[in-house]
């Protein structure tokens, strides 16, 4: 039997105040899909890193093939046939997929069998072996278009094919599918099991468990920086995992009663965005959400939900078209006009426009009213005040961290999501905007924020919801809109929503339905 593709004994490594893997083992055998789940903080980015050589354990053993090594940094993991595939994309936009792949690597001996001297990089060479590695494993790109051109399944695709290029029989694919449709999921999936069962072996760390019962051919589980178990999917149930992961039940449905909508809240007419690069991103959308009722944006990413968000919030220009809040013309309104005459805005990347990441959780809890009473009077700001809302809020919505004082920025993902949503839902809104909510967050922090939007929902506010999540439109909204090449192309009761028609929907094809 031939030794496990990789092996990790006892590792233990440390930061200040934290203990982020705590004596962990793990195996990957050959031509195994071995999935890797935990909530965010379990320190499963910490081990990938050190399996990468980003970090080095402070205790333990790394075993490649079944030999003892020492990973010393990036390029020594790569020389040793690790690759890992990020969940941000590490391409360059105006460069073509194989400038992109060579990058770095530059004259180099071929993975095809050349040898002999470096010489200066051969392109036409380099063009024929991404073909070469795109037929092998069925990753479809063309190896001279331009990333920016590419749509993201494509882009993953062309990182895959990047740690191919470089050698690697060991594939990290880090939260592989957080950007992807189900469609180009389901491609990515076919790809795993090709590349699997051509001798890759494949560490898949996901948060989506419908995925990992679907994909993996094995499960190991981390919580609190420790190795809780390993299990198959025949064994599995989603209850069962989220169980292991969270250390407690956890409701996967969402509980959620039937609405009772009031009058209008939000109304949007004839909206015509640009993006950045002057192309018309938001094509005449319309639409309505009333008090006490979320409306579920659907869309593959890309068609304009984004820049729907941002004109609608303040952070975009619009060129055409109205937007009203209870009546009150608020087109092209500035975000602080809009927060004070009562909306909340939890942002599609929170990096950018939730938080500070170098400011303390006190500070950021208070981004949006930081100069009013009770944190200010005149000029001079409270920090009493501000410490007694930020001890407050931590406790009411479960933020895991050591101190108040902690910058934002060394929180994981989800107690990151949990201060922007505890900051616009400590006060008084009438409509909560809510792009892509729980984004790479773990499935605790998600029935939590779940269970937030329902309530404000439950409590009079309008709530639109934005998600590239299909499963997490259906379970929230009242009613669904569906949203393709800027417009809006369909408005159906959540009730009468089908995943096959709102796939169809998504893609640009089935029967448009009146809105």
């Amino acid at each position: 039997m031939p030794a496990p593709a990789l092996e990790a004994y006892h590792i233990t490594k440390r930061f200040p105040g934290v203990l982020a893997n705590d004596d962990v083992s793990f195996t990957l055998e050959q031509g195994e899909i071995h999935a890797l789940l935990g909530e965010n903080g379990a320190g499963k980015s910490t081990l990938m890193n050190i399996f990468y050589g980003l970090y080095h354990p402070d205790e333990g053993e790394i075993r490649v093939n079944g030999q003892a090594v020492k990973i010393h940094g990036p390029r020594d993991a790569i020389a040793k046939g690790i690759g890992m595939v990020h969940q941000h994309f590490m391409l360059i936009p105006p460069l073509t997929v194989s400038e992109n792949i060579i990058l770095g690597q530059e004259g180099r001996p071929s993975r095809l069998g050349w040898l002999g001297k470096l010489a200066p990089v051969d392109t036409r060479r380099a063009v024929g072996e991404i073909q070469s590695l795109s037929k092998q494993y069925g990753l479809h790109v063309d190896p001279e278009a331009l990333v920016s051109t590419l749509p993201v399944g494509a882009q993953q695709r062309v990182e895959i094919i990047k740690v191919l290029y470089r050698g690697a029989d060991i594939l990290i694919l880090d939260e592989p599918t957080a950007v992807l449709t189900p469609q180009e999921a389901d491609e990515l999936f076919v790809i795993m099991r090709s590349l699997a069962d051509q001798g890759k072996s494949i560490i898949f760390i996901t948060h989506k468990l419908r995925e990992v019962l679907h994909v993996a051919d094995r499960i190991s589980v981390m919580r609190r920086g420790r190795m809780v178990g390993t299990t198959t999917p025949q064994a599995a149930t989603m209850e069962s995992l989220a169980s292991m992961m969270v250390g407690r039940e956890v409701v996967l449905t969402v509980p959620k009663g039937e609405a009772h909508p009031g009058a209008p809240v939000l109304s949007v007419s004839g909206l015509k965005v640009r993006d950045e690069r002057g192309v018309m991103a938001v094509n005449g959308a319309s639409l309505e959400v009333k008090a006490g009722e979320i409306l579920g944006i659907a869309g593959v990413q890309g068609n304009g939900q984004t820049e729907l968000v941002e004109a609608i919030t303040g952070l975009r220009h619009i060129e055409e078209g109205h937007v009203t809040l209870l009546g009150h013309a608020i087109t092209n309104m500035s975000p602080r006009v809009l927060t004070e005459a009562g909306t909340g805005h939890i942002p599609e990347d929170r990096h950018k426009h939730g938080v500070v990441l170098s400011y303390p959780i006190a500070d950021n809890l208070v981004l949006a009213t930081y100069y009013r009473p009770p944190f200010a009077h005149g000029i001079q700001t409270d920090e009493a005040a501000i410490t007694q809302q930020a001890e407050k809020l931590v406790q009411e919505f479960d933020i895991r961290t050591p101190s108040i004082f902690t910058p934002v920025g060394s929180l994981s993902g989800g107690n990151q999501q949990k201060v922007v949503v505890a900051r616009e839902f400590s006060r008084p809104i009438k409509l909560l905007i809510a792009a892509q909510p729980t984004r790479g967050i773990d499935v605790g922090s998600i029935e939590f924020i779940h269970h937030r939007i329902v309530e404000a929902r439950d409590q009079g506010t309008a709530v639109l919801l934005v998600s590239a999540e299909l499963d997490e439109i259906m379970a929230l909204s009242d009613y669904i809109a569906v949203m393709f090449h800027g417009e809006i192309v369909a408005t159906m009761p959540a009730a009468q929503a089908t995943r096959e028609h709102l796939g169809a929907l998504m893609a640009g094809a089935g029967e448009p339905q009146p809105h």
